[in-house]
């Protein structure tokens, strides 16, 4: 099947421009693309799954794909989707970071055979240009109106958009015609909030080439509500095993609400359509099953299928109270009172949501209900079962 017509039927292509050509040339012969990844911190989150799936299933379907870690633009900020500028970071702090975030993404794709993935980095032209030859070279191919009319710098213009953050979308076009020069990349793909910056650097190709481009961008991983997916009261569930566990992903995607398992199975795992199709047909507790697939699935294809299998038994455990084969989570001997242990466990955000879960029943330690704020574990106690409602189930060791 064409590329471009699978990727659509499972909801993976947001925006495009010039659809008719890029399927044609998607179904004629093997088409080199480029995916970017800022590094603007030390992890990629499950968010990024989105694009790095596509990326993959493109890689399969016979097409070169081309991983573009942004240690150069890092240096700059995107302002796509802010209400201020992003926090400065060092140039070493973002090489680390750059390193780190490219180990990750050599899991998903395949660096060895015909259509092998590339790896790059673009500090290594960003950081090489002069910046009056830079502006030559592409200014007069670049409308201010039709940049600030754009929607990223569009809302900054209303808080205060910098100069530095204004050269975000001349480097990362820049970016797309220095591969197309390079490597002969004639599309780039990226998340949906990425549509200014990439259309930018198609048309930049066309403008100075006079040979055809292409571009289309993925959507964001949302829920049914239009609000970002892969995030809890622990924070964002981050690629990094250091920064997030096996089991946190698997709990997060075990316990997604029904009306999104489709829409995630279709975006974050292999799993074939009409298998779906029929995983998810029931809209009773049979759900469940479908929910426990989709979580084992996505923790195989992020840590592999031996943390997956001990993810389910921990989940599994937890659901049924047996503290035997549970996740165990180490905390000091001295935070014995409730809601601080709540709070260390990142089960709540702050005290008064601690309050409010405590007040209304929300909390269990074993098989106690707690209703006070002041309780406090024994200090006879070693470990214990924290329960925070139906779904969250965590054994305690001091």
């Amino acid at each position: 099947m064409n590329a471009l017509i699978e990727l659509k039927k499972r909801d993976l292509v947001k925006q495009t421009v010039f659809e008719e050509d890029l399927q044609k040339l998607l179904g004629e012969k093997s088409v080199t693309f480029y995916m970017g990844f800022d590094a603007t911190g030390e992890s990629l989150t499950v968010g990024h799954l989105v694009p790095v799936m596509v990326a993959r299933r493109l890689q399969k379907m016979g097409h070169r794909p081309i991983i573009l870690v942004g240690g150069g633009t890092a240096l700059i900020g995107d302002p796509s989707g802010r209400t201020d500028m992003r926090k400065m970071q060092t140039i070493e702090q973002i090489m680390i970071n750059a390193q780190k975030i490219g180990e990750q993404l050599k899991n998903y794709l395949s660096f060895e055979g015909k259509n092998a993935a590339i790896m790059v980095n673009n500090a290594d032209w960003l950081l090489k240009l002069n910046y009056v030859e830079f502006i030559r070279e592409i200014g007069s191919t670049l409308s201010v109106n039709r940049m600030i009319a754009t929607d990223c710098f569009k809302k900054r213009l209303e808080t205060g958009l910098s100069f530095l953050e204004f050269n975000y979308m001349p480097m990362q076009a820049y970016d797309f015609w220095y591969l197309f020069k390079h490597y002969g990349c004639q599309l780039e793909v990226g998340g949906d909030d990425q549509w200014s910056n990439i259309l930018a650097g198609e048309d930049l190709i066309r403008r100075k080439e006079d040979k055809p481009a292409f571009a289309f961008t993925v959507p964001l991983l949302l829920n049914a509500d239009g609000v970002k997916m892969g995030k809890t009261a622990k924070g964002a569930l981050y690629l990094s095993e250091e920064k997030t566990s096996a089991y946190d992903i698997y709990q997060y995607f075990r316990n997604v609400e029904d009306s999104d398992v489709e829409n995630v199975f279709k975006m974050l795992t292999e799993v074939d359509l009409e298998t779906i199709k029929e995983l998810v047909k029931y809209k009773d507790e049979r759900i469940n099953h479908a929910k426990e697939i989709l979580a084992y699935k996505i923790v195989a294809l992020v840590r592999g299928e031996a943390e997956a299998n001990k993810a389910q038994m921990q989940a599994r455990a937890a659901f049924s109270d047996n503290a035997d084969n549970m996740e165990v989570v180490k905390i000091d001997k001295n935070i014995r009172n409730i809601i601080d242990i709540l709070l260390t466990l990142k089960l709540v955000p702050s005290k008064s949501e601690a309050r409010r879960l405590i007040e209304g029943g929300g909390v269990k330690v074993d098989d106690e209900n707690i209703n006070s704020i002041d309780y406090a574990i024994p200090v006879n106690k070693k470990e214990f079962v924290i329960h925070k409602g139906k779904k969250a189930h965590i054994k305690v060791a001091f």
